[in-house]
């Protein structure tokens, strides 16, 4: 099946590409594109450890990059797909950008948004479970690689 630039798992898969490249930086294999009108108009991916900034999340990066090219702090009519539920850090950045819809591929029981209680803006629409295997599959990959070296 030919995948076409209007469609989640086509953008999905783009955020795992970000995601892939955060894992060959070392980083958490965490990765995001922002859409607005079917157009990636940012791209994002973990930068924790290179940045030394626990602030410096895939999410994050992209927020400040898409408002750069957008002109403006809010993000209506933007889509971001990530491939890991957003914490609750990020959720906050994203409430207060507005963004309208949030697509995630995996949840993180642990440290998401949901876990924590964190609410989105009330307009933002969600939806996950997009490539969910291929992201936790990139996440567990990772963590089984991180343990074997230490």
């Amino acid at each position: 099946m030919k995948l076409t630039p209007f469609d989640d798992e086509y953008f999905m898969r783009k955020a795992l590409q970000e995601a892939e490249i955060a894992f060959e930086k070392g980083e958490i294999p965490v990765g995001v594109v922002v859409v607005i009108d079917e157009k990636i108009i940012a791209r994002g991916h973990n930068l924790t450890e290179l940045l030394n900034d626990v602030t410096a999340h895939a999410e994050m990066q992209s927020i400040t990059a898409a408002a750069n090219y957008l002109g403006g702090k809010y993000l209506k009519n933007c889509t971001m797909y990530v491939t890991l539920e957003p914490c609750q850090m990020c959720a906050g950045a994203l409430y207060w950008a507005q963004i309208s819809n949030l697509v995630f591929a995996a949840g993180d029981p642990e440290r998401g948004f949901r876990k924590m209680g964190t609410k989105l803006h009330p307009k933002t629409k969600v939806k996950f479970g997009i490539m969910e295997t291929e992201a936790s599959q990139l996440l567990k990959k990772f963590f089984i690689q991180k343990r074997n070296l230490n």
